[in-house]
């Protein structure tokens, strides 16, 4: 027996669902909530899906949504919710995108992931987006995350890949180089502004974004300074290293001697379902994923495409190592990827093929793509699952 759950998804590419009996009933994509009418789609095929669920004698027994409490999904989630006298229930965004692989594919077992986009509001309130996870039905666990970069003014250096390789420079020590860096191209006092920002840490929330990793390393080889539409920076940097490695298939990784500092081994301490922190009473040093090795090898890089390849081999054996690494500590051979940065070739091919080098039975969601666009339908499995243990 399951629940029945509607889902409205996040804030770009948005679909709702209506899971119940283990199938998904999906609405149209309707395009990112900025746009008023996209908002309108969702409120409609909302009606629809709630329709369609009464019709089908499995009335809607709980809503689910993003934490993010500004999205207009969350929103409008939360008013149906009250609407109809069912608990509205919150599902961190990683691990929506987690669970919308084991929903897909009909997992049952305990699973490790790595959760890769651009961002989502986590747990602490921060803004995650490097997120290795353990999940087993109902419970879940933030094992780790990408090493945390500044966004030296917030939301801005999301626009601005520039200002993320400045937060890289600063990160290593090497603050004193932006101005003379960036300030040709953006301007000297707009660089030599973020650089005292870094210094006095104003107006710079700490992101464990991948996407914004890919930024900074898309900057600091001179891809992208400024970018207008979503991606634009990682896109380019993409581009570049399949030139190079569609040269040169054999090229290496960027030979740098250590990316990833895992100062912590990955003990298994449970807290009740779904809220995916350690209890006060553990440790709660996390493992840490430390890129700037990486990023560092590309400041300094003289062929941009061949860096850009090597930067893309190296992240993929990182990530790939640290994720089974994580398989063996918990004693599974199931992985799921997903997130937005699933969607570059070059990295999901290489995790995959050192995946199944290692034994692992790895999944990514097919039928919604591995974007925001499918979160849905693990928002409505978490709610679902939390339904049947509550």
């Amino acid at each position: 027996m399951t629940a029945s759950v509607l889902a409205f998804g996040a804030w770009l590419k948005n679909a709702a669902c209506w899971w119940q009996g283990g199938r998904a009933h999906w609405s149209p994509v309707h395009g990112d909530l900025s746009d008023p009418q996209a908002c309108a789609a969702l409120e409609r095929s909302a009606q629809q899906l709630l329709a369609q669920a009464r019709q089908a004698g499995a009335p809607v027994q709980a809503i689910a949504h993003d934490l993010h409490p500004d999205f207009f999904s969350t929103q409008l989630a939360v008013t149906m919710a009250d609407a109809l006298g069912v608990p509205a229930i919150g599902v961190q965004h990683h691990h929506a995108h987690i669970a919308a692989v084991i929903a897909e594919h009909g997992i049952e077992g305990p699973v490790v992931g790595l959760a890769l986009d651009g961002v989502g509001l986590g747990t602490d309130g921060a803004p995650w987006g490097g997120e290795l996870l353990w999940l087993d039905g109902a419970q879940w666990l933030r094992l780790g995350h990408l090493y945390p970069l500044a966004l030296p003014g917030g939301d801005r250096a999301a626009r601005e890949p520039w200002r993320m390789a400045a937060s890289a420079l600063h990160a290593l020590g090497r603050g004193q180089e932006i101005a003379a860096r960036f300030g040709p191209q953006v301007g000297q006092a707009q660089a030599e502004g973020v650089h005292q920002m870094l210094e006095r840490g104003l107006n710079c929330p700490q992101t464990t974004s991948t996407g914004r990793w890919f930024d900074a390393a898309a900057a600091a080889l001179g891809l992208s300074l400024r970018q207008h539409d979503e991606a634009e920076a990682a896109i380019a940097l993409e581009q570049a290293a399949a030139r190079a490695l569609q040269a040169q298939p054999d090229l290496p990784p960027l030979p740098v001697s250590k990316i990833h500092d895992i100062s912590q081994p990955f003990g298994l301490s449970l807290s009740k379902p779904g809220c995916g922190q350690r209890p006060s009473s553990a440790r709660t040093d996390m493992n840490v994923l430390d890129l700037r090795p990486l990023l560092a090898a590309l400041f300094d890089a003289g062929d941009v495409e061949q860096a850009a390849a090597g930067f893309h081999l190296a992240l993929a054996d990182g990530l790939a190592d640290w994720l089974i690494a994580a398989a063996r500590e918990q004693q599974t051979r199931t992985a799921c990827l997903g997130g937005g940065c699933f969607f570059n070739r070059i990295l999901r091919e290489r995790v995959l093929a050192r995946l199944s080098h290692a034994g692992l039975h790895t999944y990514l969601p097919h039928v919604m793509g591995c974007g925001d666009a499918g979160l849905a339908i693990g928002q409505a499995w978490v709610a679902a699952r939390q339904q049947l243990h509550s």
